[in-house]
């Protein structure tokens, strides 16, 4: 009986048109969506161009729970269920790959050398940027003789542009691995005592755009651009050295923008500094409270800059705030940011041309962010757990309960600030969950419920994942180390 179903299974199989009709399900609209996904892979051309153009796209803390947690909301926010939402580097056209984010020394790594493992191709210390593995963090006498040559480097002797966008600040860590060399990731706008070896971050930024190794510039920090105690109406200085960054830029020739309507104003014809904000840009969430472009508009203008290069160009793009909201354990801005990143890889696709840009997106790490269950679909991913429906698709009108009586949210943290337990008065910590309702869980503000008390939540060490299209982008494939997206970018601009 067994080789009799083997021998009918292979008949079936061998033909298509037997399958269609004989299969029962086979009109099923899953089983059609799984047959074209299949169609769709099939028809995939590997493109062996040489890149013109790379674009890394980085979500700061989007791992693969933080990346599944965001496909929902944006779905849910377009009137779906949310899970069967696909977004824009989700496509069948997008290879992809699991990436493993470790550092040289840290089982759950930091942004700073996970960027520059992307920028220079090989692994790095914990709070290091583009530094040797010699190198120890907080020791300036280190940094001589360690320092890496990055992507920008490299490009730049190809006579390429680069650009750098962020909505954190671009001395943070993430966008200061496109241009930065630093034993301390902390050191924006000062080094110790006696450091001679390297200059502060937001130096550092300048001196790349003096040198033409950085052509564009875009993001949050102006605090550590100017004076402590000068203003220009929008950010306010804090450099106790009295340095002006954004004076000597302008000496430069290079144009300065820090509010929409001077963003707005930027033209073609100089290399582009801007900075939002005196910290980090605003989360989307609250955005159209503050002066600032959205991280979409920052895309499209820094891809119309770095485009009049016939040569083409290397742009980094990072949605820092992913990670500072899943940091502060509040699901709603970290999705909401999660969806802004999205929007930006979608305008990105839409402006560049596969046959000679590559585009990457990928995250530097996860976070400690969990997901319970059983919830049936529709259950609002930013709030409570309702029950999987016996009949339909969307979830029931009941509420799952946890053994305490009460619900529980869809998201939740190993750990961070909204732990429920609290310390006591003898020192010890202690506690129980409160009684939620819907409307708690959803707020804007609204802080996850997490195990182990801590003042931030922190990263994971879990793997995260890679999405490429165009030219070598199927060298993504399987399980990989973090340093090989630089490899990928290096190949494919100097692809024969």
């Amino acid at each position: 009986m067994k080789t009799t179903l083997s021998i009918s299974a292979l008949a079936v199989f061998a033909s298509g048109a037997v399958f269609a009709q004989d299969i029962a399900q086979a009109d099923n609209d899953w089983f059609v969506a799984g047959q074209t996904t299949i169609q769709e892979i099939l028809d995939r051309q590997e493109n062996t161009n040489q890149a013109k153009n790379v674009i890394l796209l980085v979500a700061d803390g989007n791992g693969v729970g933080t990346n599944y947690a965001v496909r929902l909301f944006a779905g849910q926010q377009e009137g779906q269920l949310g899970e069967e939402h696909v977004l824009p580097y989700e496509t069948a056209d997008f290879h992809s790959a699991l990436v493993k984010t470790y550092n040289i020394n840290a089982q759950t790594p930091d942004s700073a050398p996970t960027a520059g493992a992307m920028n220079t191709g090989v692994k790095q210390r914990f709070n290091l940027i583009n530094l040797g593995g010699d190198a120890i963090h907080d020791d300036c006498s280190t940094v001589a003789g360690n320092e890496l040559t990055t992507f920008a480097e490299i490009v730049t002797g190809m006579d390429k542009s680069v650009g750098v966008i962020s909505t954190a600040r671009l001395t943070h860590a993430t966008p200061a691995g496109v241009y930065a060399k630093t034993a301390n990731r902390n050191w924006e706008d000062s080094v110790p005592e006696g450091c001679t070896a390297q200059v502060d971050i937001a130096s550092q930024l300048v001196n790349a755009m003096e040198a033409g190794i950085v052509d564009f510039a875009m993001g949050g920090g102006g605090r550590y651009f100017m004076p402590e105690g000068a203003s220009n109406g929008t950010i306010s200085g804090r450099r106790a050295d009295g340095v002006d960054l954004v004076a000597k830029a302008g000496e430069m020739g290079v144009q300065f923008a820090s509010d929409t309507a001077s963003f707005d104003a930027l033209t073609m014809d100089a290399p582009v500094l801007a900075l939002f904000n005196d910290s980090h840009m605003e989360y989307e969430a609250d955005r159209a409270d503050d002066d600032e472009p959205s991280l979409a508009d920052m895309t499209a203008k820094a891809i119309e800059f770095l485009s009049q290069n016939e040569n083409g160009y290397y742009l980094e793009i990072e949605a820092g705030r992913v990670d500072h909201a899943n940091h502060d354990g509040n699901a709603y801005r970290t999705l909401a940011d999660g969806v802004a990143f999205a929007e930006a890889v979608a305008k990105a696709d839409e402006l560049t041309n596969d046959e000679d840009t590559l585009i990457i997106v990928t995250a530097d790490h996860e976070h400690a962010i969990a997901f319970n269950g059983y919830c049936g679909r529709g259950s609002d991913i930013t709030g409570l757990c309702y029950g999987v429906s016996k009949e339909g698709e969307m979830h029931s009108d009941e509420l799952n309960l946890a053994a305490d009586g009460k619900p529980y949210t869809v998201i939740g943290y190993l750990n961070g600030a909204g732990s429920v337990l609290t310390e006591q008065e003898d020192g010890t910590f202690a506690g129980s969950r409160p009684d939620l309702t819907q409307e708690d869980a959803t707020d804007i503000d609204y802080m996850q419920q997490s195990l182990i008390p801590m003042s931030s939540e922190t990263h994971s060490g879990e793997d995260v994942a890679v999405y490429a299209k165009g030219p070598w982008a199927h060298l993504f494939d399987g399980t990989i180390e973090q340093n090989v997206i630089f490899h990928v970018m290096n190949h494919a601009v100097n692809a024969e």
